[in-house]
Protein backbone atom coordinates (compact mmCIF):
# COMPACT_ATOMS: atom_id res chain seq x y z
CA UNK A 1 0.00 0.00 0.00
CA UNK A 2 1.45 3.22 -0.94
CA UNK A 3 1.39 6.54 1.26
CA UNK A 4 -1.51 8.32 -0.65
CA UNK A 5 -3.86 5.21 -0.04
CA UNK A 6 -3.01 4.54 3.22
CA UNK A 7 -3.52 8.35 3.94
CA UNK A 8 -6.69 8.50 1.85
CA UNK A 9 -8.18 4.96 3.19
CA UNK A 10 -7.27 7.16 7.25
CA UNK A 11 -9.63 9.77 5.81
CA UNK A 12 -12.52 7.71 4.64
CA UNK A 13 -15.92 9.18 5.52
CA UNK A 14 -19.78 8.51 5.13
CA UNK A 15 -21.61 9.84 2.84
CA UNK A 16 -23.23 13.70 2.84
CA UNK A 17 -22.43 16.09 5.28
CA UNK A 18 -21.36 15.85 8.74
CA UNK A 19 -24.17 16.28 11.52
CA UNK A 20 -23.21 18.83 14.16
CA UNK A 21 -24.73 18.48 17.46
CA UNK A 22 -22.35 21.19 19.10
CA UNK A 23 -21.14 24.18 17.70
CA UNK A 24 -18.65 23.20 15.24
CA UNK A 25 -15.42 24.29 16.75
CA UNK A 26 -16.52 22.35 19.60
CA UNK A 27 -17.25 19.41 18.04
CA UNK A 28 -13.89 19.64 16.37
CA UNK A 29 -11.31 19.42 18.92
CA UNK A 30 -14.16 16.55 20.56
CA UNK A 31 -13.52 14.52 17.42
CA UNK A 32 -9.71 14.72 17.75
CA UNK A 33 -9.57 14.82 21.23
CA UNK A 34 -10.83 11.21 21.03
CA UNK A 35 -9.68 10.12 18.15
CA UNK A 36 -6.24 10.56 20.06
CA UNK A 37 -7.39 8.54 23.40
CA UNK A 38 -8.82 5.71 21.26
CA UNK A 39 -5.64 5.67 20.27
CA UNK A 40 -3.63 5.70 23.11
CA UNK A 41 -5.70 3.49 24.72
CA UNK A 42 -5.60 0.49 22.11
CA UNK A 43 -1.65 1.60 21.78
CA UNK A 44 -1.09 1.17 26.16
CA UNK A 45 -3.18 -2.19 25.71
CA UNK A 46 -1.08 -3.31 23.23
CA UNK A 47 2.23 -2.62 25.04
CA UNK A 48 1.14 -3.89 28.05
CA UNK A 49 0.26 -7.62 26.56
CA UNK A 50 3.31 -8.00 24.93
CA UNK A 51 5.43 -6.44 27.89
CA UNK A 52 3.72 -9.15 29.96
CA UNK A 53 4.00 -11.63 27.76
CA UNK A 54 8.07 -11.21 27.09
CA UNK A 55 8.69 -10.81 30.66
CA UNK A 56 6.74 -13.89 31.64
CA UNK A 57 8.52 -16.02 28.93
CA UNK A 58 12.12 -14.01 30.43
CA UNK A 59 12.93 -12.32 26.88
CA UNK A 60 12.80 -9.15 28.23
CA UNK A 61 15.05 -7.40 30.87
CA UNK A 62 13.75 -4.38 32.22
CA UNK A 63 15.00 -1.51 30.44
CA UNK A 64 15.55 -3.00 27.00
CA UNK A 65 12.12 -0.90 25.92
CA UNK A 66 13.64 2.35 26.82
CA UNK A 67 17.12 1.38 25.87
CA UNK A 68 15.87 0.53 22.21
CA UNK A 69 17.05 2.54 19.57
CA UNK A 70 15.19 2.00 16.02
CA UNK A 71 17.45 0.86 12.19
CA UNK A 72 16.51 2.94 9.24
CA UNK A 73 13.59 0.27 8.04
CA UNK A 74 11.96 0.46 11.61
CA UNK A 75 12.34 4.43 11.52
CA UNK A 76 10.87 4.72 7.98
CA UNK A 77 7.91 2.37 8.91
CA UNK A 78 7.77 4.29 12.29
CA UNK A 79 7.05 7.69 10.45
CA UNK A 80 4.71 6.50 7.99
CA UNK A 81 2.74 4.98 10.99
CA UNK A 82 2.77 8.34 12.29
CA UNK A 83 1.54 10.14 9.29
CA UNK A 84 -1.47 7.87 9.13
CA UNK A 85 -1.94 8.30 12.86
CA UNK A 86 -2.27 11.94 12.19
CA UNK A 87 -4.13 11.53 9.28
CA UNK A 88 -6.87 9.60 11.72
CA UNK A 89 -6.77 11.98 14.42
CA UNK A 90 -7.17 14.51 12.03
CA UNK A 91 -9.94 13.34 9.84
CA UNK A 92 -12.50 15.78 11.26
CA UNK A 93 -10.42 18.56 9.84
CA UNK A 94 -9.71 16.72 6.36
CA UNK A 95 -13.90 15.83 5.84
CA UNK A 96 -14.62 19.70 6.53
CA UNK A 97 -11.94 20.71 3.94
CA UNK A 98 -13.55 18.43 1.49
CA UNK A 99 -17.20 19.48 2.49
CA UNK A 100 -16.27 22.93 1.54
CA UNK A 101 -15.41 21.71 -1.91
CA UNK A 102 -18.69 19.57 -2.29
CA UNK A 103 -20.88 22.82 -0.98
CA UNK A 104 -23.98 20.65 -2.41
CA UNK A 105 -23.56 17.72 -0.54
CA UNK A 106 -26.50 17.14 1.99
CA UNK A 107 -26.57 16.50 5.59
CA UNK A 108 -29.00 13.89 7.16
CA UNK A 109 -30.30 16.27 9.29
CA UNK A 110 -30.99 18.52 6.65
CA UNK A 111 -33.47 15.87 5.09
CA UNK A 112 -35.07 15.13 8.66
CA UNK A 113 -35.75 18.55 8.59
CA UNK A 114 -37.20 18.37 5.19
CA UNK A 115 -39.52 15.30 5.73
CA UNK A 116 -41.22 16.15 9.00
CA UNK A 117 -41.99 19.57 7.42
CA UNK A 118 -43.57 17.68 4.45
CA UNK A 119 -45.26 15.18 6.85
Amino acid sequence: MSISDALREAGAKPAGKRPYFMTPEVERVLAITMAVAQELAVARQRNDTLERLLAAKGILAAGEIDAFAPDANAAAERALWTQEYIARILRIVQQENEAAVLADDVASEDVGEEISRDA
